[in-house]
């Protein structure tokens, strides 16, 4: 099993949730990621953009890496993969993208679950935890995510983290080849600020 504390890229956080951490990428994680990604290939496919043939290798996770650290050093973005805190194992990653500045003040998420994984609460509390992070350290005004419309599993995710649904895109992004209409969710600072008030009473 990976040791997900160390060498996280410089200026990056970890997040800690009740079940979770959150940390960077970084590629003593490839062998792990590769593994869950390829189990989990059949029950990912139908919601993701095609897969790249070369999409599982070392050379590929080494350039998403980089990719990665690219878009934190420019602040065009951030990513995390998300393990269990009991055992260890990775379950999961997030990524932070769409980054504005300036008078939008907007990013928005994306993530994917393992399928040993899934149906656990997980994601939502990932998704939680991370509010801390879009909304208290980096100072942002809006979070948006969009989902398939028939994506269940990920439309509860969104709902119960506190978003809320705003709108219908069609031909919104290429999914498995495909353009596919999304539904498209939101949350601003002040929902967030409401769903801290309400836990804390």
């Amino acid at each position: 099993m990976v040791a997900f504390f160390t060498s996280a890229p410089r200026n990056s956080h970890v997040i800690e949730t009740q079940r979770l951490i959150l940390t960077p990428p970084i590629m003593p994680h490839f062998e792990e990621w590769a593994s869950l990604r390829a189990r989990s290939r059949r029950f990912l496919e139908p919601y993701e953009p095609v897969w790249p043939a070369d999409d599982l290798t070392r050379a590929a996770f080494k350039q998403r890496i980089k990719r990665y650290q690219r878009g934190e050093r420019d602040s065009n973005g951030f990513a995390y993969l998300i393990f269990a805190r009991a055992g260890g194992a990775m379950v999961g990653g997030i990524t932070v993208s769409r980054i504005l500045r300036g008078v939008a003040q907007s990013c928005a998420i994306g993530y994917w679950i393992g399928e040993p994984y899934a149906a656990r609460g997980y994601m939502t509390e990932a998704v939680s935890g991370l509010m801390h992070e879009i909304f208290e350290v980096e100072r942002f005004h809006r979070l948006e995510a969009a989902c398939l419309p028939d994506n269940v599993s990920s439309v509860r995710v969104l709902e119960k983290a506190g978003f809320r649904r705003e709108g219908y895109a069609r031909e919104y992004l290429k999914i498995a080849g495909k353009w596919r209409d999304h539904l498209l969710f939101a949350m601003l600072d002040s929902d967030y600020k409401g769903k801290m008030s309400a836990n804390e009473s």
